[in-house]
């Protein structure tokens, strides 16, 4: 029996309770909480209707540890899979040390009063996770997670030394509003509006927010605009890849986005910075998340793929070799499945495949992990049967970008 509890109800959840429901033989009982039980209960009613899977539902303040880990302990949950917020990491994985519960996130914590991303807040629990005899497993969504995968099956298949590495998200589909975000809009403008970051020769280079773009032939997408942003498994990845000298991280974005967040930052709406309004404090991008389109909305007549993967270059047997390694998503085949767009879709099934790997006890190890420090074979077998397969081609020519 290997109950799991699902904190979070928006659409990357609920993917993951989908998925999660698809295997019923490794996850026997779901109960899935989030602050807004109608959204659990519209999720859980969806997998009844295509699954015939019973999913329990619950109320929770993701942010109260103590009221989280009676939760924890009520459900009997082995595993905590968090796709809440990311300001709710650290509170989360408080509530695992407390019950007694693994723990699985997508993204790492960053402070709710300032958009920085890092891994050093949850790496610091790695001894408590320990001596606990608990595994967190961090980032198991797509980039983070399976882009980090892939850099392991490389270094595991393909290369005796990574050099460098290219991150590619490209999201080439059209929902068909005139501006919003693919997941959370809170993290995701948050994410986009920094600095940008790039890690050369053993040190961090910051760029200015989507300074540096260049286009990129996407297959079965098409070219792209692709913009260097900083994101977080590549911080990560320079710590596991030993022989790395470049990483990059680029996106993709279309030039009315580009214009609509140009726009709304200059007139201060993407601003985190709290402001009074009419007696009472609010922050301008939280307003603004209030009024675009939820992502969970976006997947009915979302049309076109994504195609996100990793260009790594390296050396294999004392020659220079390049491996291009990507998968391929379908906005309207995703929603046909489980009702979702192809951004929920690709971060939901990595989430349901890391948590399936620690309750098989495949990838289990007490402590505080990220995906690329476990054998990557097993995770690679599953994308393929889970909806999201890859493909791998060795370019003749050096990565061209800049």
């Amino acid at each position: 029996m290997s109950h799991v509890l699902i904190i979070g109800a928006g659409g990357v959840s609920g993917v993951v309770v989908h998925k999660c429901a698809a295997h019923s033989d490794v996850f026997t009982q779901i109960t899935l909480a989030s602050r807004t039980k109608s959204k659990c209960d519209a999720i859980a009613k969806s997998v009844h209707e295509r699954l015939g899977v019973i999913v329990e539902t619950a109320q929770i303040d993701a942010d109260d540890v103590v009221a989280t880990t009676a939760l924890i302990k009520a459900c009997k949950a082995e595993l905590v899979i968090n796709v809440a917020l990311p300001y709710q990491d650290l509170h989360l994985m408080d509530a695992c040390l407390a019950a007694g519960a693994h723990y699985l996130d997508t993204a790492n914590y960053e402070p709710i009063d300032e958009a920085k991303f890092e891994y050093k807040w949850q790496w610091a629990y790695r001894e408590r996770f320990e001596k606990a005899g608990l595994m967190a497993l961090l980032g198991s969504g797509f980039d983070p997670g399976v882009t980090n995968v892939f850099c392991a099956h490389a270094a595991k298949h393909h290369f005796d030394e990574i050099h460098t590495v290219d991150i590619m998200d490209c999201n080439g589909g059209d929902h068909g509003k005139a501006f919003a975000t693919n997941f959370n809009p809170e993290i995701n403008i948050r994410e986009i509006t920094q600095n940008g970051r790039y890690w050369q020769t053993g040190t961090w280079k910051e760029t200015g927010p989507l300074e540096i773009h260049t286009p990129f032939d996407f297959a079965e997408v098409g070219e792209r605009e692709m913009y260097l942003m900083y994101h977080e498994e590549m911080e990560s990845l320079v710590e596991h890849l030993p022989h790395l000298k470049r990483i990059r991280f680029w996106m993709t974005f279309g030039q009315e986005y580009i214009t609509h967040l140009r726009v709304l930052s200059n007139v201060g709406m993407t601003s985190i910075e709290p402001l009074q309004y009419e007696g009472k404090e609010i922050v301008p991008l939280q307003f603004l998340k209030a009024v675009l389109p939820q992502p969970e909305s976006l997947g009915e007549g979302y049309q076109g793929k994504t195609n996100i993967g990793c260009w790594i270059e390296g050396v294999k047997d004392g020659k220079e070799k390049r491996y291009y390694i990507h998968n391929i998503c379908d906005h309207a085949e995703c929603f046909q499945e489980v009702g979702s767009q192809a951004i929920s879709y690709t971060t939901g099934v990595p989430t349901m495949i890391g948590a399936r790997l620690m309750l098989e006890n495949i990838w289990k190890r007490p402590g505080v992990w990220n995906v690329e420090q476990f054998d990557p074979d097993p995770f690679m077998t599953l994308l393929s049967t889970n909806g999201l397969p890859w493909r791998e081609t060795f370019p003749t020519e050096a990565h061209p970008t800049p």
